[in-house]
């Protein structure tokens, strides 16, 4: 893989939230989520077509906590997917999946007298990773949870599931990379790395998104928010090793977290003003920053 001379490099990168849906989370490129749902779920099922759902659920009382999701979305056999890209480790992050889960079930359940069957729909979370996951085994990149019986390890619900991708533990050569699944991994933890698509990449099922994902291809607003996003992935990761580095006890560690949320806020706030003044549209600034459309029409 060589390198190119812009600091963007050639493709759009999967990392980052501005470029994570630049992928997945756009009607047009539909086609890219569907073929890498595929990829996982291989041998087990296979989606056909999506619709896109809204990310931010409201709980059924008015002061209830929100939940919102980086992507959900609908098969048209009724299987409902989560899909996160989490950058940085967050503490209880295994409770944050369950919690999802476990609150979508309970939006879907239907209300009055159809709902006293309690059939319960398809739901699928699936995450992916910049971080290795704490407790869990060394050097793992794929885990595929499910509620089961510990004895027979048989499973006991099958329509409940948890895909974790730890792209730090990925780390196959070119040479041993076969299935889809691999394929995919390879992609989202080297896209921005590479100047071509690799030879061993099926370009049936890849070469959109090699064509799509060029940056001298973006729209000038596109580009923009490409590069403040990246822009903020970086502040983002210096903070977090500098918190790491610093944090020596356990009491430093706890206000150094405090520390981290209020500085990544205030980059993104900071970010947020400067594509205002370019004139990007609301909801390309909230794609780029991460901060929601309420915090971004109040800055000035």
């Amino acid at each position: 893989m060589k390198k190119t001379k812009s600091n963007m490099g050639k493709y759009v990168g999967f990392s980052g939230d501005w470029s994570f849906k630049f992928y997945f989370g756009r009607e047009e490129n539909k086609p890219i989520l569907i073929g890498f749902l595929n990829g996982l779920f291989k041998g087990e099922k296979v989606i056909q077509d999506l619709h896109y759902r809204p990310v931010e659920q409201g709980g059924d009382v008015e002061n209830e906590r929100k939940v919102i999701f980086d992507l959900y979305c609908t098969g048209i056999d009724g299987e409902h997917f989560i899909i996160e890209m989490q950058q940085l480790y967050q503490d209880f992050f295994k409770d944050r999946t369950v919690f999802y889960t476990s609150r979508l079930i309970n939006k879907l359940i239907p209300r009055g007298y159809k709902g006293n069957t309690y059939e319960l729909p398809e739901v699928y979370f699936i995450g992916i990773l910049e971080f290795e996951l704490e407790e869990t085994e060394s050097g793992k990149y794929f885990y595929d949870f499910a509620l089961c019986d510990k004895q027979s390890n048989r499973v006991f619900y099958e329509k409940l599931g948890y895909k974790l991708l730890v792209l730090p533990n990925f780390n196959k050569n070119e040479a041993d990379i076969k299935t889809d699944m691999d394929m995919w991994l390879y992609l989202l933890k080297n896209m921005s790395k590479l100047d071509k698509i690799p030879d061993f990449l099926d370009k049936r099922v890849f070469g959109l998104i090699f064509d799509i994902g060029e940056v001298a291809k973006l729209t000038p607003e596109d580009k923009m928010a490409y590069e403040a996003s990246l822009k903020h992935k970086r502040d983002a990761e210096n903070t977090y090793s500098t918190a790491q580095r610093l944090g020596h006890d356990r009491g430093l560690k706890e206000g150094l977290k405090e520390g981290i949320a209020q500085g990544q806020f205030q980059k993104a706030i900071e970010t947020a003003l400067k594509l205002k003044k370019m004139a990007l549209s609301v909801e390309q600034i909230a794609e780029a920053t991460g901060l929601t459309t309420d915090e971004i029409e109040k800055l000035k």
